[in-house]
C-alpha cells in the first residue's frame, strides 16, 4: 500500500501541502487575517490565548504554536506576534524542522506595515510551495490519530471497532497511531490500563488518568461528570453512563494494539513506530487540535449521532455506523459502516474500507470536513492566566 505525498526537509511525509499564517497570541488575529486576504492559497489560524500565560500552561501553548507549526502537512510559516520575543521562540521551534518560517513583530510596526511585510513573504512562501513536488511512499510514512465525538450505542458497534481493525492491520506495517480523551476512559481505566507494552508505562498511564481525576474533575467539580459526561448527544444515542461511554472509546484501539508510550498533550512521540496515549480532553477540536501539533497527518473520526469537527491542517475523516446520521448528515460522513448493524457488512471489511480512505485522503482526497470549511482550532488552557 502506498500514497503520495511531500517529503519535508526532516524526513517526515506529509499529505497536505498548506502555507500557514500562525498568529501569536490573539491581538496578532486580525493581522494574520489581513495577510490570508491578502495572499491566496495561505491560511491564518486565529485562536484566543497567548497572554499572560505561565508554567505549564504556557509551554503547552507553545507546543501546540510550534507543533502545528511543524506538523508535515505545513509547507512554510508566516508568525505574527504582537512583540518581537515570543513570536522568535515560535520561529525558532519551527526552523528545527528545517521549513522555511519568518516572524513578524505589530510593536514599533503597526499593523499596516506588519500585514505589507509579511504578505510580501507569505506571497514568495506560497508560490515556492506550489511547485513542489509529490513523491510516493509506503503506508508506513503515515501518522494516523483517532478521537470520538458525538457517540451513542452504534459508536462502540460499528464506527470505533473500523477504527480499531485498522489499527490492528496498521500498526503492525509501522504506522504511528495515537488515541486519548481522559476523561472518556473513565469506568474502562481497568481496560485501558492493561493495553500498555509494558508495566513501566501502564503506571505512567495510570498516573496521568489519575492525576486529571484529583486535579481536574475532584478539584472543580460541583456534582459529578453527569453534566458533561456524557454529553447530551451522548444520552439522545442511548449511552447512559461514562461507563458505557468508555468501553466504546476504547474499542478504537482494536485487540491486539498495545500502546508504547504516554504524551503529554501536543508532545511528540518519541519512541518509535505504534501507537500512543495521549492526555488530551474529550472535546474535538481541543484533541484534534493537539494530535496536530503532535505531528498526525491523517485523524479518524468515529461519530454515532453526528459530528462537524475539522481541522485547518489535519484532514478529519468521518466514520458513522448510525443509519439516521447517514440520512440525515450525509454530507458530514466520510465513510458509512452502518452495514454493521444490518450484517451485511463486517467489521474487518469496514476495517478494510477506512483503510482505503485512508489512502484516498492521502492521495488529495478532500474530506467532508475539509470541503465544507470546517477549521476548528481550539488550544487547551490549564489554568487561568496571571
Amino acid at each position: 500500500m502506498k500514497f503520495r505525498g511531500w517529503r519535508r526537509e526532516n524526513g517526515r511525509v506529509g499529505v497536505r501541502n498548506h502555507v500557514v499564517i500562525l498568529p501569536l497570541d490573539d491581538l496578532s488575529n486580525a493581522a494574520c487575517e489581513a495577510v490570508a486576504n491578502n495572499i491566496k492559497g495561505t491560511m491564518a489560524l486565529p485562536h484566543a490565548y497567548g497572554r499572560l500565560q505561565f508554567g505549564e500552561d504556557l509551554e503547552v501553548f507553545f507546543r501546540t504554536l510550534i507543533g502545528t507549526g511543524a506538523n508535515p502537512n505545513v509547507a512554510a510559516v508566516v508568525v505574527i506576534g504582537i512583540e518581537p520575543s515570543w513570536t522568535g521562540r515560535v520561529v525558532e521551534g519551527i526552523a528545527k524542522t528545517g521549513k522555511p518560517v519568518t516572524g513578524f513583530a505589530i510593536e514599533q510596526n503597526g499593523d499596516i506595515n506588519t500585514i505589507a511585510a509579511a504578505s510580501r513573504k507569505a506571497k514568495e512562501y506560497v508560490q515556492w510551495a506550489t511547485e513542489l513536488k509529490t513523491g510516493e511512499f509506503p503506508i508506513s510514512e503515515l501518522w494516523v490519530s483517532t478521537k470520538c465525538g458525538e457517540s451513542d450505542t452504534t459508536t462502540g458497534l460499528a464506527s470505533c471497532p473500523t477504527v480499531g481493525n485498522m489499527y490492528d492491520k496498521l500498526i503492525p506495517k509501522g504506522i504511528y497511531g495515537v488515541f486519548g480523551e481522559t476523561s472518556e476512559i473513565t469506568g474502562a481505566e481497568h481496560l485501558a490500563r492493561k493495553r500498555a507494552i509494558n508495566k513501566e508505562v501502564e503506571e505512567k498511564w495510570f498516573r496521568t488518568w489519575s492525576a486529571y481525576q484529583q486535579d481536574v474533575i475532584e478539584a472543580h467539580k460541583t456534582d459529578d461528570l453527569s453534566d458533561s459526561q456524557p454529553t447530551k448527544g451522548n444520552l439522545l444515542g442511548g449511552l447512559t453512563t461514562i461507563e458505557e461511554k468508555a468501553l466504546g472509546n476504547l474499542e478504537k484501539i482494536g485487540r491486539k494494539c498495545k500502546f508504547i508510550d504516554v504524551l503529554e498533550p501536543a508532545e511528540a512521540p518519541g519512541k518509535g513506530k505504534g501507537l500512543y496515549y495521549m492526555d488530551t480532553s474529550s472535546a474535538a477540536a481541543e484533541c484534534i487540535t493537539l494530535m496536530a501539533a503532535a505531528g498526525y497527518v491523517i485523524h479518524t473520526f468515529p461519530t454515532g449521532q453526528g459530528n462537524v469537527i475539522g481541522n485547518p491542517i489535519l484532514p478529519v475523516i468521518k466514520i458513522t455506523g448510525n443509519p439516521r446520521t447517514v440520512r440525515t448528515m450525509s454530507e458530514h460522513v466520510d465513510l458509512d459502516v452502518s452495514g454493521i448493524l444490518r450484517r451485511e457488512l463486517t467489521i474487518p471489511e469496514a476495517g478494510d474500507a477506512l483503510i482505503e480512505m485512508i489512502i484516498r485522503t492521502a492521495n488529495g482526497r478532500l474530506t467532508a470536513a475539509e470541503a465544507l470549511g470546517h477549521r476548528e482550532f481550539v488550544f487547551t488552557k490549564l489554568y487561568r492566566s496571571a
